[in-house]
């Protein structure tokens, strides 16, 4: 008998990389970039959105817990939880098969619940002006 081939993750059709990341957080208004374990991390007002991984493909981000087991029951390949996370409100992304448009929407309801009403009503207007040019 043939033997069993195990499924390769699909890569996304352009890889996320840590720059992505960077320029998709430090758009958010408020948030700076430091430092968490000795990686990049993205932080507004003192709590960390999201944060890299040493293996360089590895994204922990801040997320509902809902909003977690649905992505990681339809995306496996992209999102998932580990057991020492599974009772903290956070997920990891393996950026080389994470779609970019579902990550900015990702990293934005990260940032949401720790935004101010007046960084929330700048990031809207920026929004608005640029659908506009």
């Amino acid at each position: 008998m043939g033997q069993r081939r195990t499924k390769k993750p699909k890569r996304a059709k352009s890889a996320v990389t840590l720059d992505t990341v960077r320029q998709l957080a430090l758009s958010l208004p408020g948030v700076k970039e430091e430092t968490s374990g000795g990686m990049p991390a993205f932080r507004l007002r003192g709590k960390v959105l999201a944060r890299f991984y040493k293996d360089g493909d590895t994204l922990a981000l801040k997320t509902e817990y809902a909003t977690r087991e649905v992505l990681i029951g339809t995306h496996p390949e992209a999102f998932y939880v580990t057991d020492n996370y599974r009772c903290w409100p956070w997920m990891f992304v393996r950026l080389s098969t994470v779609e970019l448009g579902l990550l900015r929407g990702l990293l934005e309801d990260a940032w949401r619940p720790l935004a101010s009403k007046r960084q929330i009503a700048a990031h809207e207007a920026d929004a608005n002006q640029r659908r506009t040019t």
